[in-house]
């Protein structure tokens, strides 16, 4: 009959442990994140295209190789793993605290008289006699069980905070990985783009010692002035200092693809020397409709989770305003012989609730406290969804755009080249003077300098776009780890 009180908590107790306080989380609707039926620009909104490898479509081996080891060595990369996994950790440390706690213990002791430690006792015959008492040595061992009843949720709610927050780190991840992707890309555009204008710039000196040569024999047949050569001269001369600044942007290319891929800036020096034509992918890129943002975007998916970890966390602060009840037990024996240590075994059970009646409204403002949080993570969630939007179509129309520069660049590099040729014949022959020849020669060197940005721009806003579509991971799985890992790989699902 003694334990009916404590068995009597336990029955109510139960029941109780089914609900959790706070507010249950429910994926918000694309209309009240602001999110439009169509893109506001030209965009081909048929279904979306698998961009989990965009980098193939340039169809360069070299592009493709270089994501592949930015993805498997780059260290910002290694770090998101890292904190994936504590994230992981901090999962299985929530879960722990739905299961009671058991702990047990053992012990010996032994005592010895350091002084004295000797006893008089008189014998039956009246003879009294000095008994020296020895040491003595005794066992013990013991367990206990401790168990928190979640009465009110707030251990379940503060699992739920801990598992969106580690599928946010995923998310995060993933947000990383294609914006390593996205930039090792761009900077290998960046290389070949300088190796392109390089040889542009080479050419052209070519052409303008030739002119310089040409205006000299004609300063000497006293055809002309010396004006024409000086003029020669210094065109030549501003060709050529072009070309160390084209020198340095590739080095500083070369550089970042060496440090992106986990290496010295200059490992890839020798692999990236040959010159290769800019990457050029397709003109298409199939952009969907805008509410793919909320899957394919692994930042929005992480402001989503971290909104519902917010919302989570509510539950949390409101469980501390109700009662706790936590119940145990424990088990000890103990003899001064091992023979006999389990002979006599004692027991005990407890239960004990505990409520707070008065902390100056400190549980109430934490509390109000989440409930703000999880309103400033919605905030976050609609800003970060917005943006995404604005990015993709800032990249469609930048590719676009770049498309129409690159037409048009194309039609004035052939107006150029005929000019120039025309220039140079007649300055040769002595019908025209050395200005006009100049002023061909710069427009060539403009149009073919406007063509290569204009390619570059395309290729660079083709990866913009794909980075901004959430390409380059598996849109359809949770990135996660594994509670053995400790190489820092990823693998999907939970």
């Amino acid at each position: 009959m003694a334990n009916r009180p404590l068995t009597l908590s336990l029955l109510l107790a139960l029941p109780l442990a089914a609900c959790a306080v706070g507010p249950d989380y429910h994926p918000r609707a694309a209309s009240e994140l602001g999110v439009p039926d169509a893109w506001s620009v030209s965009a081909e909104q048929k279904a979306r295209e698998d961009l989990s490898q965009w980098w193939t479509r340039f169809d360069d081996p070299m592009l493709g190789s270089l994501v592949q080891r930015a993805q498997a060595a780059n260290l910002d990369v290694a770090q998101a793993v890292v904190r994936l996994r504590q994230a992981r950790e901090g999962l299985v440390q929530q879960r722990a605290n739905l299961l009671p706690s058991l702990s047990a213990s053992g012990g010996v002791s032994h005592s010895e008289s350091l002084r004295g430690g000797t006893r008089t006792t008189t014998l039956p015959d009246g003879t009294v006699t000095s008994i020296s008492q020895g040491g003595s040595t005794s066992y013990t061992i013991g367990g206990d069980a401790n168990y928190q009843v979640d009465l009110f949720g707030g251990v379940r709610r503060g699992v739920e905070n801990a598992r969106a927050a580690y599928e946010a780190s995923g998310f995060d991840y993933a947000t990383v990985l294609i914006s390593v992707e996205a930039e090792t890309a761009r900077n290998y555009v960046l290389a070949r783009v300088a190796q392109a204008q390089i040889a542009n710039a080479r050419d052209s000196l070519g052409i303008a010692d030739d002119n310089l040569e040409i205006a000299g024999w004609r300063v000497q047949a006293g055809l002309v002035s010396s004006v024409d050569q000086e003029q020669a001269r210094a065109s030549r001369a501003q060709l050529a200092a072009t070309i160390p600044t084209l020198e340095a942007s590739y080095n500083s290319a070369v550089s970042r693809l060496g440090v992106l891929t986990g290496q010295a800036p200059g490992a890839l020096k020798a692999e990236m020397e040959a010159v290769k034509p800019i990457p050029k992918g397709p003109a298409e890129v199939a952009a969907g409709i805008p509410a793919d943002t909320l899957r394919q975007r692994p930042d929005v998916r992480a402001a989503e989770r971290n909104l519902a970890a917010a919302s989570a966390n509510i539950g949390v602060a409101t469980a501390q305003l109700y009662p706790s009840l936590s119940i145990g037990g424990s088990i000890d024996s103990g003899s001064s012989a091992l023979s006999s240590l389990f002979d006599v075994i004692t027991g005990r059970l407890f239960g004990n609730i505990a409520q707070t009646i008065f902390d100056g409204g400190t549980r109430r403002s934490q509390v109000r406290s989440a409930e703000a949080a999880a309103d400033g993570a919605f905030l976050a969630y609609k800003s970060t969804v917005l943006t995404s939007l604005e990015d993709i179509e800032n990249a469609i129309v930048a590719m676009q755009t770049a498309q129409r520069r690159e037409q048009e660049f194309a039609v004035a590099l052939d107006a150029a080249n005929n000019q120039a040729l025309l220039a140079r014949m007649q300055y040769r022959s002595g019908l025209t003077d050395f200005t006009t020849l100049n002023q061909a020669e710069s427009s060539l060197i403009s149009a073919k300098n406007g063509l290569v940005s204009a390619r570059s721009d395309e290729s660079t806003a083709l990866i913009q776009l794909y980075q901004a579509l959430g390409g380059g991971w598996d849109a359809s799985t949770t990135p996660s780890v594994s509670t053995t890992s400790t190489t820092g790989g990823t693998t999907n699902g939970n």
